[in-house]
């Protein structure tokens, strides 16, 4: 509630310039101005972070809106800090209902970036390198903060709502949420968590926009702790079944090794039996029935050559002298 105080957040417009549907946000009125019930904007602002909180436990993105002078750095600032989007310039009508023509010009504007990167201009005349640096700057200026948006935010935060009022009927139309911070001469119709307070003051406009972007932070936290535990549950959950298939596996394996061995069992018993037999020589019987087979095998032994004698004829006897 200080905080607020000393922001000037309870300031609103003056009484000439209201819209009666915020009535019930007025505490009062001083001066010529209505004095907005910090007891009320205390409240909503506090659901306002939870939800912003929950975008970010969620991983959810947020489109960080706010064009007028007062807002555009505090914008920017909260974008980049959490990463998220951003439009501080000028709102392009159909951003969000018409994407994908927007896409088209993102794509285009990266185009002329990477011309400029890698020395493309040199490859153009002067007067086309002019015209072509004049489109991207007017690009740059409109796109910088939602180029790399590649779909429609979750969420949009907005600084004043009426400013821009054609951005929350286009979020409207496709159900985004709206976070807005809603002076007194505002619409809440729409708005689907209104922040009663001062949306001119630079002081009120940075402490709102610097709370809520520290809410998604915490809650980005919390997202990222269960990504994490996720993450290593799913890799132990990895090892485990490698583990469970590897040893699947390895009992096939098993399985194959021992009925190849089973199989072979009884073909390495004969040889060994036979190779024992013939180690040891034939049997008896085996070896008196070889034994004929043998001599019938046997070819006949050549005849001895008869005497010398035998074979010469008898000589008579010669007469003695």
């Amino acid at each position: 509630m200080k905080q607020l105080l000393e922001a000037g957040v309870h300031f609103g417009h003056q009484t000439k310039r209201w819209n009666p549907k915020m009535k019930e946000y007025i505490f009062g009125q001083r001066n010529g101005i209505y004095i907005i019930d910090l007891q009320k904007s205390l409240k909503l602002f506090k659901i306002a972070i939870q939800f912003m909180y929950e975008l970010g436990a969620q991983g959810k993105s947020v489109l960080f809106l706010g064009t007028k002078r007062q807002a555009q750095e505090a914008i920017q600032e909260a974008a980049q800090r959490t990463s998220m989007f951003y439009v501080n310039q000028r709102w392009l009508g159909g951003l969000l209902t018409n994407f994908v023509t927007i896409q088209k010009s993102i794509k285009r504007f990266r185009e002329l970036e990477e011309m400029k990167a890698n020395g493309q201009y040199d490859l153009f005349s002067k007067k086309e390198v002019a015209r072509y640096e004049r489109e991207r700057k007017k690009l740059e200026k409109n796109l910088s903060g939602i180029k790399e948006m590649a779909g429609l935010p979750d969420a949009l935060f907005v600084i004043d709502t009426k400013l821009e009022a054609i951005a929350i009927k286009e979020a409207a139309k496709l159900g985004i949420p709206v976070i807005g911070v809603a002076d007194t001469n505002c619409d809440p119709d729409e708005i689907d968590y209104i922040i009663p307070g001062n949306d001119d003051a630079l002081r009120a406009i940075r402490l709102v926009t610097e709370t809520m972007a520290q809410a998604y932070l915490e809650g980005k936290e919390v997202f990222e702790a269960q990504r994490k535990e996720r993450a290593e549950q799913m890799e132990k959950q990895r090892q485990a079944q490698q583990a469970a298939a590897e040893a699947a596996r390895r009992e096939e394996r098993e399985t194959a090794e021992a009925g190849t061995t089973e199989a072979a069992q009884p073909a390495r018993t004969t040889v060994r039996k036979t190779l024992q037999r013939k180690a040891k020589g034939p049997r008896k019987g085996e070896q008196s029935q070889s034994q004929p087979q043998a001599q019938k095998a046997e070819p006949p032994a050549p005849q001895s050559a008869p005497e010398e004698s035998q074979n010469l004829p008898e000589q008579d006897e010669q007469p003695g002298g």
